[in-house]
């Protein structure tokens, strides 16, 4: 199995899914850049199946237009991600991951458990998810506009890990500390700061990778998601 179609009030979508070899197993809801579910994401649900997780991956653009899977490598292709993300609506997207929980959750081998993965735009979804929906942990790399959501932290009832670039051209300084006020003391939230790095240094083959911050950070979420999922 390799797709999901998940239903929701508006009409269907399809996710990608990668099994792990041993089941019953939790799910981890891998939620895309701004590129749609291209190669790096499915790499990512990949080795999340590697991990022992049921990985899914939902075409969230799919109200735009479904199946989008583009790359970083052009300009081209940075305009049409850019025009993607501004005619996205991020309280549908919100409510489109929900609806890919509950049928992960129905999955066969599926054990009930659910984390939630995102990056970039990505990131803001999952913070979202964190406090409108009914998940088990949260992992959120440098969600941009997350800052303008800060109001909606108490709501959080389920762990959240967030990890932040300090030299971020899209979550600048002053959005940052909004976030740290707002998570900083948070009981259920653990913030990490990668003071060198700028945005998506996580996505293998972008201009921002880190190899050593990014597997830092991928370790960080691997034992999060161990301790509130298994």
């Amino acid at each position: 199995m390799n797709k999901l179609n998940v239903a929701t009030p508006d009409g269907n979508f399809d996710a990608y899914v990668a099994m792990p070899d041993r089941l019953p197993a939790p799910v981890v809801v891998v939620i895309q850049e701004i590129f749609g579910v291209n190669a790096v994401m499915r790499s990512i649900a990949d080795e999340y199946a590697k991990q022992g997780y049921i990985a899914v991956c939902p075409d969230l653009f799919w109200r735009i237009a479904p199946g989008i899977d583009i790359t970083d490598k052009t300009d081209a292709e940075w305009k049409q991600a850019f025009g993607y993300y501004q005619s996205f609506n991020v309280d549908k997207g919100v409510e489109d991951i929900a609806a890919t929980m509950k049928a992960a959750r129905a999955l066969e081998g599926a054990n009930g458990k659910v984390g939630v993965v995102g990056y970039c735009l990505g990131g803001l979804l999952t913070f979202l998810s964190a406090t409108r929906t009914d998940g088990d942990a949260f992992a959120a790399y440098y969600g941009g506009g997350m800052n303008e959501y800060m109001n909606e932290a108490d709501n959080i009832t389920k762990p959240l890990i967030v990890h932040l670039a300090g030299k971020d051209e899209f979550i600048p300084a002053e959005a940052q500390e909004v976030i740290k006020e707002a998570l900083g003391d948070h009981p259920l939230t653990e913030l990490h700061f990668y003071p060198d790095r700028d945005h998506a240094f996580a996505r293998k083959g972008g201009a921002h990778y880190d190899k050593t911050d990014a597997d830092t950070a991928n370790a960080r979420t691997a034992e999060f998601f161990e301790a509130n999922l298994v």
